[in-house]
Order: structure tokens, then C-alpha cells, then sequence
């Protein structure tokens, strides 16, 4: 009997543990009989792989072996590499796909309309082309979505959630989370030295564009207060709050955790930059707003530290 073949691949942004999932899919793997195949660059790799062009399917297609993944998962990122794209609305076709008939389409979100592509019938065939019988995608929200449509369209599909704000919906857990509480602990601990040497309040900012749970679970080990997307705050009164916190320490400073979707009544986060293939746009730093509201109402001085990135990077702890 023919070994079956597993496809995996990695989307959206890296965070810890990418590699400990990816090694033990293909230790089982082999265990059972299965090949499996390394999507790279995530749903880039079926919708730009041109799998006639040998320098092409090298840079997308990795077969993957007990040999070339043993010590993968003593670093973090991802292995297999990963990317933004989303084969259900792409705003340009890849070169290997111009020429083909892929109707237009309009997509509107946020109130801007654009000009999409669908390009799902190819990835289907880039999918039989391989002989993939099983994929395996790991990844948040964005990621999984596409996944979903092509369990929709008949392919055997197995969802890995992956992502620091631990907000895929219907799941309990999600790779990376821990990981990104125990940075935003630790990173947050050595920062008290500096912010109460100083006599200021620190402003933390971490992920969290809709769900605080990041900056929620970071507040329960710190005991520090924390603002989320959830909940619009009083601004006057999460002043004082922070104002009275300072005052009532002995070594006169005050701490408080943002999520990066956090807002307050009257305000919401300014967003810059074009939008991803998922229609986000990059948001601007409510630690810095909420700084300069700080030092307007008040007077005091603040240490604004932006942990975001610093949460994604490096080898994962114990629990992923």
C-alpha cells in the first residue's frame, strides 16, 4: 500500500512552538507510514508555486524527514517559513497564475471595496498535483478561515490554532499563548526596576487586536491593571486610578498593560499602513495616546514599552 501524504504548512505571524508541532507531525508520520510534504510560506506556497519549474517548487515544497526536522523545535519561528496571503481574495495574481481565467470579484471591508481574485480552483490542483490526501495548517483566525474553505470544498483538512491573543474561535488553547505571557511577565518584572527608579507610571502595550486575553492573563500573574478591546475604559477615571496606585507605593510608580485594540470612551485606535490580505491594517500605539493623555491631565512622567514583537520571538517554554 502507497504511503499516504500529509501536507503542512505554517500562516500569519510566527510565535513559539511552530517547530515543536511541525517535528511531531512528522515523527508520527513516520511512525505510521505517512509522508509529509512542507508547504513553505504558508497558503503562498499553493498559489504561487509553479510545480513545472524546478527552482520554483524548491522554494515552495519541502518534503520533510526524521533527518532535516531532529532539532527544529529547539528554536523558535517557523521552519517552514510563513506569509500573509489569502487564496480567496488576492489583490494581484501570481505570475504563475496570469493568463488563467479567475473572475473578478469586488470586496468591501471597513468601507473600502476592492478588486479580489479567487484563486481556490488552483490550489485544489496544486493539492492533487502533489498527492496530498490530508493538510495540516497552522495558524490564527486568518489562516484557518481559508482552511475552512477548503474543508468546504472537499479537501480532508486538520486545523492547528496558532496564535499569541489565544482568540481562535472554539478552541481552548492555542500555540504560542503561554509563551507570550511568560515574555510579557518577565519583560515586565526587569521593567519595574527602571519605571520605580524613575518615579513614573509604565505603559506596557502587547497583541491584542480584538481579544485581551493576552493582556488580560498578563495582569492576573503581574497584578498590574490592564486595559482590553472588550471594554471601553473611562479615561478620567483610569487616570486617577493609575494616579492613586502611584501614590499609595512606597516606591511611588504605577503599572498598566494595553492591549493593542484597547480604547477608552471617545476614542478609538488610528490604523496606518494598506491593509494585509485579510483587510487588518497595522494599528498606532494606544500606549503612546494614552501617555500623552497621562502627562495633559496630570503632569506625571511616563515609560511607554512596546512588548509586542518581543512576545513572538525565540525558543517557546515549556508548554508552548
Amino acid at each position: 500500500m502507497a504511503n499516504k501524504r500529509i501536507g503542512i504548512l505554517t500562516g500569519g505571524g510566527d510565535v513559539p512552538g511552530l517547530n515543536s508541532v511541525i517535528k511531531s507531525v512528522v515523527y508520527r508520520g513516520a511512525e505510521i507510514g505517512c509522508e509529509v510534504i512542507g508547504i513553505r510560506r504558508g497558503w503562498e506556497g499553493l498559489t504561487h508555486v509553479d510545480l513545472h519549474d524546478p527552482a520554483s517548487k524548491t522554494r515552495y515544497i519541502l518534503p520533510l524527514n526524521r533527518d532535516n526536522t531532529r532539532t527544529i523545535d529547539r528554536t523558535g519561528g517557523t521552519f517552514l517559513h510563513s506569509s500573509r496571503t489569502n487564496p480567496s481574495k488576492m489583490k494581484t495574481l501570481p505570475p504563475v497564475l496570469q493568463g488563467q481565467n479567475f473572475a473578478p470579484k469586488q470586496s468591501t471591508k471597513k468601507g473600502v471595496t476592492s478588486t479580489v481574485f479567487d484563486v481556490t480552483a488552483a490550489v485544489l490542483k496544486n493539492i492533487e498535483t502533489l498527492g496530498l490526501e490530508y493538510l495540516i495548517a497552522i495558524g490564527g483566525d486568518d489562516t484557518l478561515s481559508y482552511a475552512a474553505e477548503l474543508d468546504r470544498k472537499g479537501m480532508k483538512v486538520l486545523a492547528v490554532p496558532k496564535t499569541m491573543d489565544n482568540d481562535v474561535r472554539n478552541t481552548e488553547y492555542c500555540i504560542g499563548f503561554s509563551t507570550a505571557i511568560t515574555r510579557a511577565m518577565d519583560a515586565i518584572d526587569r521593567q519595574r526596576t527602571t519605571v520605580g527608579s524613575h518615579e513614573r507610571i509604565g505603559i506596557f502595550r502587547v497583541f491584542g487586536r480584538d481579544a485581551g486575553y493576552t493582556a488580560l492573563y498578563t495582569a492576573y500573574v503581574t497584578a498590574v491593571r490592564c486595559c482590553i478591546p472588550e471594554y471601553k475604559v473611562d479615561l478620567q477615571h483610569l487616570i486617577e486610578l493609575l494616579i492613586n496606585d502611584k501614590r499609595n507605593n512606597p516606591s511611588n510608580y504605577s503599572l498598566i498593560i494595553l492591549s493593542e485594540g484597547a480604547e477608552w470612551q471617545g476614542y478609538a485606535v488610528k490604523e496606518y499602513g494598506e491593509a494585509d490580505a485579510f483587510g487588518h491594517r497595522k494599528k498606532m500605539s494606544v500606549a503612546e495616546d494614552l501617555s500623552d493623555e497621562i502627562k495633559r491631565a496630570t503632569g506625571a512622567e511616563t515609560v511607554v514599552s512596546d512588548l509586542t514583537y518581543d512576545l513572538r520571538s525565540g525558543s517557546p517554554d515549556a508548554p508552548l
